[in-house]
């Protein structure tokens, strides 16, 4: 097939959404798909995986809407993918929902990397949500990443087909050759027998970094000899939200007078973010709606087999199973959280136990598994708008 994803973000650009456009692009190439990429001039040209990609769009208005449809059919495309998180493109971005009706002559399919409506103009209300729903029912097709947004979605009239697939991790488990673990933890200043507690991800208010900062205040009352790391950019390209509550997690490192014993990694490259990763005794990842299966940080912490400590998720996920390949607490509960970070430190037996069965689930979650997932979908969708001609 002939496809094409349009995206507001695409390495190196800072995001998740662009990771995972990248990674899910070049698993489609290896499958023998030709793949294109419309996205913002920021990303900066073509890819090396064979992903012919186009940075070009400046603004998402009107002539981003004229761009996506000459991009079409100068490639000829057979699939148009929109690549849909409403920080992904911008705060006054409303025209981008426009987009599935504006390219009709094309079978679009639009992924949502969550429901969290755009902003659109002050006071726009509900018009927000009706923005959303345009977008899902203007399209051909309806990809989601988690149990929660299916299910907001099918109770919905309207719907197109609808599929769930989920992310993978956007890092692999591949430091560079000459990683040894205990230097990491040396050039970080980690004391040999302390616990290195890793987060992952950029500071952002639903991931739960404040919770986080409390657990770990709550572990050294309680004896735990712990430490911090940071793993990753502070705020990322897309959301200027995230600056703001970047300035209150500062903050409230130093009322807990936690600067001691935090670090930060700063953005880093892949094989750099694995090694801090691997060099971790644990990742605790707090978020405050609960752990799914769209969250790549928690992707990558399967991926590289971390004892995780997370939050509990808000509907029921069978894979996962407590104290067996993850270690579940309720939400924003620094003290449950504290208590958690205790209990896997002086048990390295479980922590043994949370890694080796973090990488057998990882397995269901390859990006060959879900690429090959993704384009079966495509398929039914081309075969279903050929049969309504």
């Amino acid at each position: 097939m002939r496809i094409g994803f349009i995206t507001g973000e695409y390495p190196p650009m800072e995001g998740g959404v662009g990771a995972f456009t990248h990674e899910l692009a070049a698993a489609l190439v290896a499958l023998g798909h030709e793949v294109y990429v419309l996205t913002h001039w920021r990303a900066k040209g073509n890819d090396e995986t064979g992903v012919q990609v186009a940075a070009e769009v400046r603004d998402w208005n009107w002539a981003a809407l004229l761009q996506a449809q000459r991009w079409a059919r100068r490639h000829r495309l057979e699939v148009i993918n929109l690549q849909y998180e409403a920080a992904a493109f911008g705060k006054v971005a409303p025209l981008v929902h426009l987009l599935p009706s504006r390219l009709s002559d094309f079978a679009t399919v639009t992924t949502f990397h969550d429901l969290l409506v755009p902003y659109l103009f002050p006071k726009a209300g509900g018009l927000r949500y009706r923005a959303l729903l345009n977008l899902a029912r203007t399209a051909r097709g309806v990809i989601v990443t988690n149990v929660q947004d299916e299910q907001q979605l099918a109770k919905e009239r309207g719907m197109p087909p609808l599929r769930r697939i989920p992310i993978g991790s956007n890092i692999a488990p591949a430091p560079l050759p000459d990683f040894d673990r205990a230097a990491v933890r040396a050039a970080l200043g980690i004391p040999e027998s302390s616990v290195l507690v890793g987060y992952f991800g950029f500071l952002n208010a639903s991931k739960g970094a404040a919770c986080l900062l409390r657990g770990v205040a709550r572990a050294l009352q309680s004896g735990v000899d712990a430490y911090l790391v940071l793993i990753g950019g502070r705020t990322g390209t897309s959301d200027p939200s995230n600056v703001h509550y970047a300035e209150s997690i500062d903050a409230l490192i130093s009322q807990l007078s936690l600067s001691e014993r935090v670090r930060r990694t700063g953005f880093v490259e892949s094989a750099a973010v694995s090694a801090y990763l691997l060099a971790c005794d644990m990742l605790a990842l707090p978020y405050t709606d609960g752990v799914s299966f769209r969250r790549g940080s928690f992707m990558a912490g399967l991926a590289h087999g971390c004892p995780i400590i997370t939050s509990t998720p808000a509907v029921p996920l069978p894979e996962l199973h407590h104290g067996d390949n993850v270690y579940l607490v309720p939400p924003e509960q620094p003290e449950a959280l504290g208590e958690a970070i205790r209990t896997l430190a002086d048990a390295p037996q479980l922590r043994a136990r949370l890694s080796q069965n973090a990488c057998q689930l990882a397995e269901q979650f390859t990006w060959t598994r879900i690429a090959q997932r993704t384009a079966d979908f495509f398929l039914e969708i081309l075969t279903e708008s050929a049969e309504q001609l």
